[in-house]
């Protein structure tokens, strides 16, 4: 899977703009909880007053918490603030200070709000120890007691709130701070509303900041992935392109076919959503631990359960479905192959009546095929359900044991929400990773699929000594001890093949059916290569020669013609794309195409279908022919493309190719005796090898295998003319 990441390399740019904002997205989504706890924590409960520092304080308020600070506490709190006009305000400073400040003020606070109720029991014990009227002011009392003493006493109910929760000190700290604000005629309701308006808006931006995050992601991630599928089909469009017979038939046609589109499809769809959440959930997940650490680490068992459950309940469910997806791939390449069969051979079906065996045949293709898709989606049915069974079984393990902190006064409401939520992130992220790997397994064949085709070895390849071709041996072909045997198998298809045919030259090749006519001209322009002897072509052996300057030499004219989606001009210009109209309309004269053509509608701009089917069998050998001419080539190869053409056109076809290919060299190979019946030469096949050569009345008088074919072809008065 990694290996496909290189065919994104020409959008580098675009992952790392994808990976900055996925880290974007992430911040605003983990920032998220902790506002909504402030919101609950601060902005309810403590009607907008953060801390235990207050922005101003009257003097006498701050003489009373300095009764219960020691003498450096009481510099560094003055050293924050500036008094003015009876009232402390509050200096520029940072985080670290305020926090500092706050833990010094927390517990003085805490103190003077207990002793600020005259009522309370806590006071009423004091003045009794201290032999004190109830009507008494207990700060006065305080602020007259020697230092000494002040201590000692004092010791004592500070190491009591010491132990005291810090939710309970802060809550006390901003209680005082509230009441002091109230004191100065602050409107406390104002200030609340104040800050859950600007948490609130600070909430909406990050938001929309997160929302514009992730819509650029998934833009962006549409463009990688779609370059990534260009990308792949156009590198296994070239790859097939290269490939030479052998490699053709290792992979069936319908199997290239699924790998260049639903394969490429799959990776296509795995790397749109791998940008958009395999990156992201591991960026969320890891956020999520490393904020909850911060929020409440008390609770951290509950994710850790909670992850385990869901790696156990995944490990099992792929164990089970993980077979069934390997299989799918391969399953739609069967129902590829059968519906690909059916449809090209529809005639012969309806011809032999077996519509229902090949309904059948589809059938049973396509009913595999949905039951493995059955199993598998089955299999991913239970994963939703049991995913949110966690997930809810956690939030309720989050809220039992929350509840009971919040009463213990270990945490505040806000906090646990906020952990309910970095909980869910957190779970939320292993979720997003396991529904990815329903995709992944999957993408993962079609990848290794894919791979196959790129890193198949290519049997035939450009010559690497680029030989000059000699002048004075152009068009020239010679075969010098010609060996041949496909990949696997175990005897050769043609043996010890030995000719040579000259500038100008009509070499024919006939046999019987099996005898190599074919497999031997098809080894000329490499579609395969000899494993024993060597071709020259201009003088040099093929294998050292270009493989597209050997191919620009040849037209070639296939056994079954072969015509391509687009116009009867387009067909014909193959070969030749800058050929004039005139030279168009010469190639389909010599090929005795033009008298068809000026039939149609629209002449040379007449549609033809996909595989020429809008046109006879001997319309499409006729313009396969015409293709070929209009190439101008040193050397022609008609490979029995004479079949489907009656006698009277064959006749004057090669009449006129006569005069055509008087400068070239014609290799033909042809069933019919009345095609080959002028040529220069003959070589006659059976079972692979050359068992006659000559001209036709010299291979009737010294030839068997030529004369049976000859009596089976031509009437006794034919045989007793030559």
């Amino acid at each position: 899977m990694l290996k496909m990441f290189r065919y994104m390399k020409e959008r580098w740019y675009y992952l790392v703009m994808i990976l900055l904002l996925l880290f974007v997205q992430a911040f605003c989504d983990l920032s998220l909880p902790d506002y909504t706890s402030d919101i609950i924590n601060v902005g309810i409960q403590q009607k907008g007053i953060e801390d235990g520092v207050p922005e101003k304080i009257r003097e006498e308020s701050m003489d009373r918490l300095f009764l219960f600070m020691d003498q450096e506490d009481r510099e560094l709190v003055q050293t924050d603030y500036s008094l003015t006009d009876g009232v402390y305000e509050l200096k520029d400073i940072n985080e670290e200070e305020r926090e500092n400040l706050n833990s010094i003020l927390g517990i003085p606070e805490l103190i003077v709000t207990g002793l600020s109720d005259p009522s309370s029991q806590e006071v009423t014990q004091i003045k009794e120890q201290m032999g004190l009227d109830q009507d008494a002011d207990i700060f006065q009392v305080l602020e007259q007691l020697p230092e000494e003493q002040l201590s000692q006493m004092l010791s004592g109910m500070e190491g009591q709130f010491e132990e005291m929760p810090d939710s309970i000190v802060t809550q006390s700290a901003v209680l005082f701070v509230q009441e002091e604000y109230s004191a100065q005629g602050e409107d406390l309701d104002q200030m609340q509303m104040n800050y859950i308006l600007l948490t609130g808006g600070k909430m909406l931006g990050l938001a929309f900041l997160g929302m514009a995050a992730a819509i650029t992601v998934t833009f962006l991630s549409a463009r990688v992935a779609a370059t990534l599928g260009r990308n792949l089909r156009n590198s296994v469009y070239r790859k097939v392109l290269s490939f030479s017979g052998a490699e053709l038939n290792h992979f069936s046609t319908a199997s290239l076919i699924t790998r260049s589109t639903n394969d490429v499809q799959q990776i296509q769809l795995l790397f749109a959503m791998i940008f958009r959440i395999v990156l992201y959930a591991p960026i969320l997940g890891i956020g999520g631990v490393y904020k909850v650490f911060q929020t409440d680490a008390s609770m951290t068992w509950i994710l850790a359960l909670a992850v385990i459950m869901i790696m156990l309940f995944v490990g099992l469910l792929f164990k089970i479905a993980m077979p069934k997806f390997t299989k799918l791939q391969y399953l739609i390449d069967n129902l590829n192959l059968v519906a690909r069969e059916i449809l090209t051979g529809v005639y012969v079906i309806r011809a032999f009546s077996t519509e229902k065996h090949e309904e059948e045949r589809f059938e049973d293709a396509n009913r595999t095929l949905m039951k493995t898709n059955l199993f598998v989606n089955r299999c991913m049915t239970f994963m939703m359900p049991v995913m949110m069974l966690i997930m809810n079984g956690i939030t309720v393990l989050i809220v039992w044991n929350g509840a009971h902190a919040v009463d213990e006064g270990t945490m505040q409401v806000g906090n646990m929400m906020a952990f309910m939520q970095y909980a869910m992130q957190i779970i939320m992220a292993f979720l997003m990773i396991t529904m990815m790997s329903i995709m992944i397994p999957r993408a993962g064949v079609s990848a290794k699929r894919i791979n196959e085709v790129m890193e198949t070895e290519v049997s035939i390849r450009d010559g690497e000594s680029h030989t000059e071709p000699s002048a004075d041996r152009k068009g020239e072909v010679v075969f010098e001890h010609v060996g041949f045997a496909y990949p696997g198998a175990d005897e050769e298809t043609i043996s010890d093949i030995s000719f040579t045919a000259k500038k100008g030259e009509t070499v024919a090749f006939i046999g019987s059916t099996g005898s190599g006519k074919s497999t031997l001209v098809n080894l000329i322009p490499r579609f395969f290569d000899v494993t024993r002897g060597k071709i020259l072509v201009d003088g040099v052996d093929v294998r050292e020669m270009d493989l597209k300057n050997l191919r620009d030499k040849i037209g070639y004219v296939p056994q079954k013609g072969v015509l391509f989606s687009g116009t009867i001009d387009s067909n014909i210009r193959y070969g030749n794309d800058d050929a004039s109209p005139e030279e168009v309309e010469r190639a389909a004269k010599i090929a005795q195409a033009w008298d068809f053509i000026q039939e149609k509608e629209d002449g040379l701009e007449d549609p033809i279908a996909q595989g020429g089917t809008n046109v006879s069998g001997g319309q499409k050998q006729r313009l396969s022919i015409a293709r070929a001419i209009a190439k101008n080539p040193e050397i022609y190869i008609f490979d029995d493309s004479f079949s489907a053409l009656d006698y009277k056109t064959d006749v004057v076809l090669r009449r006129a190719l006569k005069k055509e290919t008087k400068d070239a060299t014609t290799l033909i190979v042809a069933q019919r005796i009345s095609t080959i019946l002028h040529a220069d030469r003959i070589l006659v096949l059976d079972e692979g090898r050359v068992v006659g050569q000559g001209t036709h009345k010299e291979l009737l008088k010294s030839c068997d295998v030529y004369r049976q074919i000859a009596m089976s072809q031509l009437s006794e008065e034919e045989l007793a003319n030559e």
